[in-house]
């Protein structure tokens, strides 16, 4: 039996939960920009106290590691890491673009049978600024087609695969893609949020293969490097 807390802050979405045995039990979860520092404690507490349980009952943290705002990183991991340091558990780590490629399929699997083909693509977007998204590809059976990159989108940076396939683009970069992607193929699903109820399953996978991260020199996976942003003042 596996009681397992998921953390989820790549994003604006500050998201908790907390998983028996792959299965989810409770979980809290905000869209609100800067609110992961104030939020993401009390959330932890909340959906422990909700479910019976108290934080001594974990087995496991797991965290979403990236790509994504450096920020926001930053503050789940350090949060995970932090428990797991306290109660001598293991750390879990997962692809952030990975587990919103299982959780689409998962919690809107009525868009893709609307599309009425077997030849479908996953390509979950992740905004890093200007017209540069994270992506990666991910068929239906969670194969990934291609890594985890940054790319600047432009007109025919999925021509290769639209020949074959129709690919479902979603998440926060997805929206500012879509005048630049103009295919047949391309299909946009507008309203998709990052969540921690996405990690249930491939967590509990790696609970139990015990595919754990060394929790003292784990550090996100942040893809390009933090660029602080200067104010410009008057001397």
């Amino acid at each position: 039996m596996s009681l397992i807390l998921c953390i989820e802050t790549a994003t604006s979405v500050c998201s908790v939960s907390l998983s028996k045995d792959g299965e989810v039990i409770s979980f809290r979860e905000v869209n609100e920009e800067k609110a992961h520092a104030s939020q993401i404690t009390v959330f932890v507490s909340e959906i422990l106290k909700k479910s019976g349980n108290t934080i001594k009952n974990l087995n496991a943290v797991a965290v979403s590691k990236g790509p994504g705002s450096y920020t926001g990183l930053r503050i789940g991991v350090s949060a995970a890491k932090g428990i797991c340091f306290g109660l001598d558990i293991p750390l879990i780590s997962v692809d952030t673009l990975y587990s919103m490629a299982l959780g689409f399929a998962e919690f809107h699997n009525d868009f893709i049978e609307n599309l009425k083909s077997e030849n479908i693509l996953l390509c979950p977007m992740l905004d890093a600024r200007r017209m540069e998204v994270y992506n990666q590809l991910v068929d239906l059976k969670y194969n990934i087609i291609r890594e985890t990159q940054a790319e600047i989108i432009e007109p025919k940076s999925f021509d290769e695969y639209f020949k074959t396939h129709k690919i479902i683009f979603f998440g926060s970069g997805a929206n500012k893609c879509k005048e630049i992607i103009a295919n047949e193929n391309a299909h946009f699903y507008p309203t998709f949020l990052n969540s921690a109820i996405f990690l249930a399953k491939i967590v509990e996978q790696k609970f139990l293969k015990q595919q754990f991260e060394n929790t003292a020199y784990f550090e996100p996976f942040y893809l390009k490097d933090f660029v602080a942003k200067v104010k410009n003042s008057i001397c």
